[in-house]
């Protein structure tokens, strides 16, 4: 018999609460390629002004979506016994306080894309409405992941237009490889609602070509991601510390594969959440490093 839950007491109380079912700490995936498309946009460090708005607009962003989509999926999280304990279906916290947390998320992005330029402002309700239409994807596609993947993707070219004030090739190449790791690994991740997806009728590449279909899926979009970003080193002129980056980057993502091996989940945490913090702020150091490197900074 399971143990009654209780709802948070108190405002710190209902925010950590919040937090944790929105996995807050995984804001770390995105957040090293926004910062790796506003060093590119700035030839070197941005502003601290910059840097601020860029990680306020990154953190409501993804704090919307997130808290929206536990929202709209409360009753599906509430039929899947993976998902049963999360924060709505468990009765820790009301649909209302849940809807007002990613209201404030939305506003606080929207005010970051104001405070940094007129064309992130314009452009932001764009962003929300593929983060919002995300959420409603595993009902009708089961090209959900890449819907994902372009969600994320907006990180690294927003942050171009943040610091450019236009948009160019660099930032879009940066976006397309961000798009495929995204879709990617989320396809390694959806693996384990592979049967409750086939049972309720739900989307997704796993239900809809099997795991091992789904395993080579994964595995041929993050080579194109590895593709992609070695074109970036061409198209930006960057140099060799890149496409050091770009190779550890690759010798990660393997491993990670490894890991999923023959569908085994044993070990999804650690392909999932370790691997792939490794490989965004990978990216972004040595990039970083290149960058500056070029200008003269050392």
């Amino acid at each position: 018999m399971g143990m009654a839950s209780h709802q948070p007491t108190g405002l710190f109380g209902v925010i950590r609460t919040f937090l944790e079912t929105i996995k807050f700490s995984h804001t770390v995936f995105a957040l090293p390629f926004a910062f790796t498309g506003a060093v590119l946009a700035a030839s070197g460090l941005p502003s601290l002004y910059q840097i601020f708005w860029i990680l306020m607009a990154m953190v409501g962003a993804r704090t919307a979506a997130m808290g929206l989509n536990r929202l709209i999926d409360a009753e599906i999280d509430r039929a899947n016994p993976r998902t049963c304990g999360r924060a709505i279906p468990a009765g820790l916290l009301g649909k209302k306080t849940v809807a007002l947390c990613s209201g404030a998320a939305a506003i606080l992005f929207l005010l970051a894309a104001y405070r940094l330029n007129y064309l992130c402002f314009i452009l932001s309700p764009l962003a929300l409405f593929f983060l919002v239409l995300y959420s409603y994807c595993k009902r009708f596609t089961a090209l959900s992941h890449v819907v994902l993947g372009l969600c994320l993707a907006v990180a690294p070219v927003g942050a171009w237009i943040a610091i450019q004030g236009s948009l160019e090739l660099t930032p879009v190449i940066l976006g397309i490889a961000v798009l495929f790791w995204v879709a990617g690994f989320d396809i390694l991740y959806s693996l384990q609602d592979f049967e409750f997806d086939c049972a309720t009728g739900l989307y997704s590449i796993p239900a809809r070509l099997g795991v091992r279909g789904a395993l080579l899926t994964a595995r041929l979009f993050h080579v194109a991601t590895l593709g992609v970003l070695v074109s970036l080193f061409v198209i930006a002129g960057l140099g060799y510390l890149y496409l050091t980056g770009v190779f550890i980057a690759a010798l990660l993502l393997a491993y990670e594969h490894w890991l999923l091996k023959d569908g085994d989940l044993t070990k999804l945490n650690a392909a999932f959440f370790t691997m792939n913090g490794y490989i965004s702020i990978t990216v972004f150091f040595f990039t970083l490093g290149d960058v500056l490197f070029s200008q003269g900074f050392w």
